[in-house]
């Protein structure tokens, strides 16, 4: 089965849908594959292996896709390596926070994590692992529930109407509790304007085991707010620590990455939701 349902705006004459699904193919990949077979495609995207075989044969030519030994796996492409080095120019934030998250996640001995939206959920994009400690081990280009993760709750807290209109569009799972996103945003937006961090409650965690807590940021470059956010297992994340010592250091830290990069003013969360 497809990992994504069908978006509303699959409908729209203007979608082009052969290339939703080139594209779908090139975010099958994850940063810890061995590369992918066709059939291996085939089952995290949900398309016919036929028009899988079509597309990975085309984006190949293009060099989008390579197999440079083993001729049944498909690996990214220099064409795709290009793009993403070209991307990351609007991620240039993360030079300057490079050493301040590797200090952060020393200090607290807990893994520091930079999310972004990823269609219907949290896609890790880059991890600090303290020097001194053992921590968790969550792999770049995990994915994470929105409503189910502090770094989802950290997104849908500082989320306009508009970044939340477009959630909805690649129909996010709901809160496990039950509930809407509409009332955890709120929720979240509550949160950030107290203490200006986010915890999801332990109900609606995805992972049992695993505490955090994530701050928005936004940058002059991106579309929508991005997060930040610390994690540990329980026993060394409890919550009263994280409110008496690691969301005040990231919330803290994220204030000064923001001044760093000349954005000071207002966080990343003020505003009305309906704006």
């Amino acid at each position: 089965m497809s990992e994504h349902p069908r978006p509303d705006y699959a409908d729209d004459r203007n979608f082009a849908t052969t290339l939703a699904r080139g594209l779908s193919v090139l975010r099958a990949f994850r940063a810890g594959d061995d590369g992918l077979t066709n059939a291996q495609i085939a089952e995290r995207t949900g398309l016919p292996k036929s028009t899988v075989s079509r597309l990975t044969f085309t984006l190949g030519c293009l060099g989008y896709l390579t197999q440079p030994q083993r001729a049944d796996r498909y690996r990214p492409g220099p064409t795709l390596l290009a793009m993403g080095h070209v991307a990351a120019a609007s991620l240039s934030f993360l030079d300057p926070a490079h050493d301040m998250m590797q200090a952060l996640a020393d200090e607290t001995g807990t893994l520091v994590l930079f999310a972004v939206r990823d269609r219907d959920k949290i896609a890790l994009m880059r991890t600090w692992r303290p020097r001194r400690a053992a921590s968790i081990w969550i792999e770049v280009g995990h994915r994470l529930p929105i409503g189910g993760s502090s770094s989802g709750l950290g997104w849908l807290g500082a989320s306009t109407r508009e970044e939340f209109a477009g959630l909805h569009a690649d129909h996010p799972e709901p809160p496990l509790d039950g509930g809407s996103l509409a009332d955890l945003r709120m929720e979240a937006r509550g949160q950030l304007i107290a203490q200006g961090y986010a915890v999801v409650r332990n109900n609606l965690r995805y992972s049992r085991n695993i505490s955090a807590v994530a701050v928005p940021f936004r940058s002059s470059r991106l579309a929508g707010p991005v997060t930040f956010s610390c994690g540990a297992l329980d026993d060394v994340l409890p919550d009263a620590r994280i409110h008496a010592e690691v969301g005040p250091l990231l919330r803290d830290a994220v204030t000064r990455l923001q001044l760093l990069i000349g954005q000071e003013g207002h966080p990343a969360w003020s505003g009305s939701p309906n704006d």
